[in-house]
C-alpha cells in the first residue's frame, strides 16, 4: 500500500516561475552512484528539494521509505512509449533508473534511490532532466 504524502503544488514557496529557476540547477547536475553508506533524506530536505521540481508527488512506499511520483498524460500509446523511450535513454545516461508504469496515453513514473531506501539529490536531477523532455 503506498500513502500519498505531499503533492508538490502544496508545498510552500513553489511557484512555477520559482521552480522554472530552481530546476535549470538541478537538470545541469549529474547523477552521481551511489552503493549505499549514505543517509536518504530527511523531511525538511525533501520538502526543500521538491520546490524545485514540477508537479512531483512524495510518496511513502511500501518499506516506509520515500518515492517521488508523477503522473504523465498523453494523447495515445505512441505518444507514451516515446516519452518513457526518451526516459530511459536519460536514465540509462545518468545512471539513475525510475520505475515505470506506461500504457495507452499515460505514464507514471516512480523515482527513489534503491541502495538507501530513500531520497536522495540525484532522485531530484532525474525527476528535473525528466520534466525538461516534457517541456520541448
Amino acid at each position: 500500500m503506498v500513502e500519498r504524502l505531499v503533492a508538490n503544488e502544496k508545498v510552500e514557496g513553489s511557484t512555477p516561475f520559482a521552480r522554472s529557476i530552481f530546476m535549470n540547477d538541478l537538470k545541469d547536475k549529474k547523477c552521481v552512484p551511489c552503493e549505499g553508506g549514505i543517509t536518504p533524506f530527511d523531511l525538511s530536505e525533501i520538502h526543500k528539494y521538491q520546490k524545485k521540481v514540477d508537479g512531483w508527488s512524495l510518496i511513502k512506499g511500501d518499506k516506509e521509505n520515500f518515492l517521488l511520483e508523477k503522473d504523465f498524460k498523453f494523447k495515445n500509446f505512441l505518444e507514451s512509449q516515446n516519452f518513457i523511450n526518451e526516459v530511459g535513454r536519460i536514465s540509462e545516461a545518468e545512471g539513475h533508473h525510475p520505475d515505470i508504469l506506461f500504457g495507452w496515453g499515460y505514464a507514471k513514473i516512480k523515482i527513489t534511490t534503491h541502495a538507501i531506501e530513500g531520497l536522495s539529490e540525484n532522485d531530484f536531477i532525474l525527476a528535473a532532466k525528466i520534466d525538461e523532455i516534457t517541456n520541448v
